[in-house]
């Protein structure tokens, strides 16, 4: 099988380097991969096992099951292991949360408790009834240097890296290159993130109920003892110690339909994810002289459905999308690779 994934981003490098291990002949278009402006390069890259959604959790816990496991992917990814805090509101489907913490105890024994928020230290103002998912084994690792380690493995198994922009994709299915220069595969995925919403639109496919959203995070100083990676969904604020004595902290923007180029910094959010740390975290002064600002846009799915997962396009023919998993599409990358590649394989 000949494969093509146009899109350099970890999504195109962990499929094509699990496509690269199943003897797959593969080719990767990497143009415009790496810049700063991409959400790999952007991500926070928080890892755990837990999600609300059991899906999004299983292919969590499988990917940090591997990552814990292999020595290899732990260098590539960069990662460090420390406690994951996911606080759920009162009115959280406990029940379901129990299902999906069985899901990632079976990958990951002893990592995952689920307990009444209550005194849960350094958490300020939580409402009477929240609950709260402690997990052992999480961290984060930086998505830029996987994807990079993926795609030099991906070279090394023979595989095809190819720098220069696809402006086209044919249901036959084939990659436009250039005027008149057209490259059919058996197999072509649209792994560009971002971008893939209105590709799809440019070229008269399926819009597949995706859409951009922007995501942004502040680097901070200060940071409470003892807080490792945290969701709070009671207020949206989440975020991860960074280095030595800062503090990565974040809110959902609310800018949907963003194109590439319209992303920009929104001092507004960053206002209030200040007053949030305040609230939450009792850090007043946060974000203190010399914070930085890090804006970005992901693809999501409209509605929340599906995560990072492989679409095909069309009926008549192996075209499909990888993308949709938004900003915390780090943390399911690895399990997601596998499985589009192995449907890929069967299909």
């Amino acid at each position: 099988m000949r494969a093509a994934i146009a899109g350099g981003g970890l999504a195109g490098a962990a499929l094509g380097w699990r496509l690269a291990q199943r003897g797959v002949s593969v080719t990767v278009f990497v143009a415009g991969a790496g810049r700063w402006r991409d959400a790999t390069g952007a991500s926070g890259g928080l890892v755990r096992g837990f999600d609300t959604d059991p899906d999004t959790g299983r292919l969590a816990a499988e990917s940090l099951a591997e990552l814990r496991g292999d020595p290899r992917l732990r260098d590539w990814a960069g990662y460090q292991e420390g406690t994951s805090t996911y606080l759920l509101p009162p009115d959280a489907d406990v029940d379901r949360a129990r299902g999906t913490l069985r899901t990632v105890d079976a990958l990951l024994p002893g990592s995952a408790e689920l307990r009444p928020a209550a005194g849960l230290a350094p958490f300020r103002g939580l409402p009477e009834g929240t609950w709260c998912v402690r997990e052992r084994y999480a961290g984060h690792m930086s998505p830029g240097r996987l994807r990079d380690s993926l795609l030099r493995a991906v070279a090394d198994l023979g595989g095809t890296l190819r720098c220069e922009p696809v402006l086209g994709v044919l249901p036959g299915p084939a990659l436009r290159l250039g005027p008149g220069v057209e490259r059919r595969y058996d197999v072509v995925v649209l792994a560009t993130g971002p971008w893939t919403p209105r590709l799809l639109d440019r070229w008269g496919l399926p819009g597949q109920e995706l859409s951009t959203r922007q995501i942004q995070y502040t680097l901070g100083r200060t940071v409470p003892p003892g807080l490792g990676a945290f969701v709070d969904e009671t207020s949206g604020l989440y975020g991860r110690p960074v280095g030595t004595g800062q503090m990565l902290l974040g809110l959902p923007t609310t800018r949907w339909g963003v194109g590439p180029d319209e992303v920009a910094p929104d001092p507004a959010l960053v206002r209030r994810v200040a007053e949030c740390a305040g609230l939450r975290l009792g850090l007043t002064a946060w974000p203190g002289p010399g914070a930085r600002t890090v804006a970005s846009l992901d693809c999501y799915p409209v509605g929340g459905r599906g995560g990072l997962a492989l679409r095909g396009c069309r009926p008549d023919s192996a075209l499909y999308t990888f993308a949709g998993g938004g900003g915390g599409a780090a943390k399911t990358a690895l399990a997601a690779g596998r499985l589009a590649a192995r449907t890929l394989c069967s299909a």
